[in-house]
């Protein structure tokens, strides 16, 4: 073989391999799942990811296929930190070509990671951070969410709580998730006086100075007294339980969590709030599956951001079906506005204004059952989308 044949044939080569890999390319969906694996939220990401796929699995009969195409997932960590979340969604998008991306955990990542999107014109599919920003004044239009907003976890709490009379004092960490929260939850209470908000930084494990000036604004108020709690990851702010509340007849209430977080609960017989998911809650055939195949797997039933995942990829499969598996964003995203899916927790819709999905919430009543080692939420009832007037945050 002269040189330049062999060099010929190297080229050849070269051509057929990098055909391969294009046909094995289009052959694939690919999806990123960019979510913080590691950091203060670390439990709520894994819960995501397994839901995420066992929703995939679900979604395409166990074939993990849309029209003949294998859906790949890609997991990036974004460690909770702004501008790791930030660079791991531009590598997916730029050297795993990512097709959609689904994450991450945290609403501070998540607002770094939305210009991304925007520069790469490729759709986020944000589950489960909840900042109403994210879907409002920071959005664009390539971000979709299923995870609820601020203003969906308010409202619904508000119907549990906002009664003439009542008075409230609020306790969140000091980020957009706690700060959105309280903001949210203020314009949603009608009825109730809000007398104080108390922010604490995110690692927080001394409760004693926040629990003291919530304590004294409350105490002396008439009716009703209730301190409303916003809280993720790490520390315990049921903690303030154990100061002098009951002295002063004052409450505790909060909105649903993972179980591990919700043993704390126990403590409280009779708390209301309102909830994202409680595998006992909704009622229809999606949620039968998610809850028999989660015991089937784990031999726990599945948790609050595991549901979450699992419509996540109830959206983005539905999405892909309309579309006969065509990844096209603008496709995609026309396919996406107003689309409704079935999840866990029954019927979403993405609204077309700003992609929220819009979604059912349940306020609860704490139930103690000694066969459950968390505080058990009852539903009173079912807050269904109609039901909640969410607002329109962004600009568009």
């Amino acid at each position: 073989m002269t040189h330049t044949t062999r060099r010929l044939a190297v080229i050849a080569l070269a051509c057929t391999a990098t055909l391969g890999f294009a046909q094995s390319k289009s052959g694939e969906i690919r999806i990123a799942h960019v979510y913080d694996k590691t950091g203060p939220l670390e439990a709520y990401a894994k819960q995501t990811h397994t839901g995420l796929m066992m929703g995939l699995s679900y979604a395409t009969a166990g074939t993990m296929e849309v029209n003949g195409k294998k859906l790949v997932v890609i997991e990036k960590d974004s460690q909770f930190k702004p501008d790791v979340g930030r660079a791991q969604l531009a590598a997916a998008y730029a050297d795993d070509k990512a097709d959609i991306a689904i994450g991450p955990t945290g609403s501070g990542v998540a607002l770094a990671m939305l210009p991304v999107a925007e520069e790469y014109k490729k759709i986020l599919l944000v589950e489960p951070a909840v900042a109403d920003s994210i879907t409002g004044d920071k959005w664009n239009k390539y971000i979709f969410r299923t995870g609820r907003n601020s203003s969906q976890d308010a409202i619904s709490n508000a119907v549990a709580l906002d009664k003439a009379g009542t008075t409230i004092a609020t306790l969140a960490q000091d980020y957009a998730f706690g700060r959105d929260g309280v903001k949210a939850f203020k314009e949603a209470v009608k009825n109730a006086k809000i007398v104080h908000e108390e922010y604490l930084p995110t690692n927080t494990t001394d409760f004693t100075a926040g629990a003291q000036r919530l304590i004294d604004k409350l105490k002396d108020q008439p009716g009703r007294k209730v301190i409303w709690i916003i809280w993720a990851g790490a520390g315990n702010p049921f903690k303030i339980a154990d100061l002098e509340l009951k002295r002063y007849n004052i409450e505790i209430a909060t909105g649903g969590n993972i179980l591990p977080a919700m043993a704390a609960y126990k403590q409280f017989p009779g708390m209301e709030g309102a909830s994202y998911y409680y595998f006992g809650l909704p009622k229809n055939p999606v949620n039968d599956a998610l809850v028999a195949e989660h015991y089937r797997q784990f031999k726990t039933p599945p948790d609050f951001f595991t549901a979450g995942g699992f419509s996540a990829a109830m959206a983005v499969v539905t999405a892909l079906k309309k579309t006969g598996g065509d990844t096209n964003t603008n496709k995609l995203i026309s396919t996406m506005e107003g689309m409704s899916f079935d999840t866990p927790k029954g019927k979403m819709t993405f609204r077309k204004e700003d992609h929220q999905a819009m979604q059912s919430m349940y306020h609860f009543k704490i139930k103690v059952d000694p066969a459950f080692a968390w505080g058990v939420p009852e539903l009173v009832r079912e807050i269904k989308p109609e039901d909640m007037n969410i607002p329109i945050r962004n600009k568009r």
